[in-house]
C-alpha cells in the first residue's frame, strides 16, 4: 500500500506554474511568454501587477499544449511580434529620409584620429 502512495505522489504536478515553468511546459522560450500574454493567447492567474510574477493554471496549460490550433496561433503571434519589431528597428536605423548612409549611429570612442586624452609632448 505504501508503494502505491509513493507512485501517485511522484506524478503530482503543482496547480500553478510560473512563466519560466509554463514556457518549458508549452515548448516556448521564456521571453515569448509576455508576447503570448499581450496577444491574449495566454492568461495569467488572478490579476497580477505588470512587474509581478505571473502564474498559470497547470490544467489550462495542459489543454493548450494539446491544442494544435492554439500552438499554431501562438507560434504565429511570436513570429508576428518579431517581424514588427525588426521592421521598427530597420525604420529607426534608416531615419526619416530612408537613407541609412547618413543616419548611422556611430560610436564616439571608435575614432582613432581624435584622441580624448592627448598629452602635449615638448
Amino acid at each position: 500500500m505504501a508503494s502505491g502512495f509513493m507512485e501517485a505522489e511522484s506524478r503530482l504536478v503543482p496547480g500553478r506554474l510560473d512563466a519560466l515553468q509554463a514556457a518549458w511546459f508549452l515548448g516556448f522560450e521564456p521571453h515569448e511568454i509576455p508576447t503570448l500574454i499581450a496577444a491574449g493567447l495566454l492568461k495569467p492567474l488572478g490579476h497580477p501587477a505588470r512587474n509581478a510574477t505571473k502564474f498559470f493554471v497547470t490544467q489550462a496549460l495542459e489543454q493548450l499544449r494539446c491544442d494544435e490550433k492554439w500552438l499554431a496561433r501562438a507560434s504565429d503571434a511570436n513570429c508576428q511580434y518579431w517581424r514588427e519589431r525588426n521592421a521598427r528597428n530597420r525604420n529607426r536605423e534608416r531615419g526619416p529620409t530612408r537613407n541609412n548612409r547618413f543616419n548611422r549611429q556611430s560610436d564616439r570612442n571608435s575614432r582613432a584620429d581624435c584622441p580624448t586624452n592627448a598629452t602635449a609632448t615638448g
